[in-house]
């Protein structure tokens, strides 16, 4: 057994607390609400240990055969792990108890030493089920290829998008174990590279693996995740975002105080030139557009760039109806606190309207070649770059991403300001960033057939080159989506 752990000990304690968002509420009649982020859970009647076993989770991991130690135990089978041999009737109420409260109940592994828990295993789940097992000494043991390990508030957070835990490794015998996890291992053989002890080693593996993080091999000593068809169409990081984005997990923004309520507007950047754009008359628009489903029933294929010079009145038009600030007024999520807030032709939960739109002109009659920052309120389009290259070099992958031989008339950048979401948004708020990109994209579609052009989503591999060209403050403002703007073949007659 390794010596580096003062007094060389070696017995491992199951412990057991609550999530840090848990409230225990006990009232002098005896009854007890436990409040957690996936509800209210009311107990009228609740069994003394298992008020007691409840408040002291509350405040931290505890061993539940210590909470019991004044209760006068029966002759029963263990149950939980071992741990309970109590009572009937407290033990039958508390295992309940815990089962209902299972997506907020949190499992840790402590060694007898008094220095807190070697991991924790935190629910992301409503209803988890853990049932950790001894892992036979030489079966293969590996990381999920799902799993990624990063630094935690509490230690080194180690999670799968596949799992329906996360795990917190706080002490670094537990970190050094799921280290060498990176390549499959037996338990054997990790008490070999590491030193550890092997009833450590054993009991932290069957944690890992009871959580989800860690795969264990099966009788033809192939991992299952490698042959799961499902699987198989996912990225780790695609996954990852997938997961994350649909449940707000612990582990998002760090300060969202600190983000106050972020302008409505993008206050102006450079010193270039600025230039007031054409206003169309909506109510003569009206009466000669072509109906929505006329619209919607039209090809949507990337269109064959051309080379036509748009207009700068094409383009101011373009951005008033697809995208211009009709007005700002407040607005509020239920619940939530008040900020300002848009009203645009296009949807935006909460109104909070977060994009921005870069043009880069390429051919338009009243407008210089260059990139432009477009003013949503005034509607003004600003000069923030005027160097050729990256010009160039922003219209070149967007006639890549486009599968086209030319550069098109206009390229059309969506931004997104960060700070504007998470501030309301908190972790959901690049997932909630990309729906309304896609809201905006069909809306600036639509515009362009109605009125006679060509606008299209372009897939392109940007890299830092968009945050450069742009001069966005990254990662406060990203680049989420392009559009190019044309003139259809049809046309221009070719």
């Amino acid at each position: 057994m390794t010596t580096d752990h003062p007094g060389g000990v070696a017995e491992t304690i199951p412990l057991w607390s609550l999530t840090d968002d848990s409230l225990v509420e006990i009232s002098e009649d005896g009854s007890l609400v436990v409040v957690t982020r996936w509800g209210e859970h009311e107990f009228p009647h609740a069994e003394p240990l298992v008020v007691e076993s409840l408040r002291r989770m509350a405040l931290g991991p505890v061993s539940l055969a210590n909470v019991t130690s004044s209760w006068e135990p029966v002759e029963r089978e263990p149950d939980l792990e071992g741990e309970l041999s109590w009572t009937a009737e407290g033990a039958d109420a508390l295992r309940q108890v815990l089962k209902e409260l299972g997506g907020s109940v949190v499992r840790s592994l402590g060694l007898a030493d008094g220095r807190g828990p070697l991991l924790s295993v935190i629910p992301v789940v409503l209803a988890p089920v853990f049932a950790p097992v001894a892992i036979p000494a030489t079966r293969p043991i590996r990381l999920s290829r799902f799993s990624s390990l990063r630094s935690d508030a509490d230690g080194m957070g180690l999670e799968s998008p596949s799992a329906r835990y996360r795990v917190v490794l706080s002490q670094p015998w537990a970190v050094h174990v799921a280290a060498t996890l990176a390549t499959a291992k037996s338990v054997g053989e990790i008490v070999i590279t590491t030193g550890i002890d092997r009833g450590v080693v054993g009991a932290i593996v069957s944690y890992l693996v009871a959580a989800g993080v860690v795969q264990a091999a099966g009788e033809n000593g192939r991992f299952a995740e490698d042959d799961d068809p499902e699987l198989g169409v996912w990225s780790p990081d695609e996954l990852s975002f997938h997961t994350t984005s649909r449940t707000w997990r612990p582990g998002g923004p760090a300060d969202l105080a600190g983000l106050g309520n972020p302008p409505v507007v993008k206050a102006p950047t450079g010193e270039g030139p600025s230039y007031s754009l054409f206003r169309p008359d909506l109510t003569e628009r009206a009466e000669t557009d072509p109906t929505l489903t006329a619209l919607l029933e039209n090809d949507h294929s990337c269109p064959e760039f051309t080379e036509s010079v748009l207009s700068a009145e094409q383009i101011g038009e373009f951005l008033f109806r697809g995208a211009r600030i009709r007005s700002i007024g407040p607005a509020h999520l239920p619940n939530g606190p008040a900020h300002s807030a848009s009203q645009r032709p296009y949807f935006s939960v909460a109104c909070l309207y977060e994009l921005e739109l870069y043009v880069s002109v390429n051919r338009c009659s009243g407008l210089d070649r260059g990139i432009y920052h477009y003013d949503p309120l005034d509607h003004r389009l600003s000069l923030v770059n005027d160097d050729v290259a990256d010009l160039d070099e922003m219209l070149d992958i967007a006639m890549i991403g486009g599968g086209n031989h030319r550069r098109p008339s206009a390229l059309i950048t969506v931004t997104a300001r960060m700070p504007r979401m998470a501030s309301v948004l908190g972790g959901g708020a690049y997932a909630t960033t990309l729906a309304h990109v896609g809201a905006l994209q069909q809306t600036l579609y639509l515009v362009a057939r109605a009125m006679g052009l060509a606008a299209h989503a372009v897939p392109v591999d940007a890299g830092d080159r968009v945050d450069r060209a742009l001069k966005l403050d990254w990662p406060a403002e990203v680049g989420v989506g392009e559009c190019v703007l044309d003139l259809p073949v049809d046309a221009v007659g070719e």
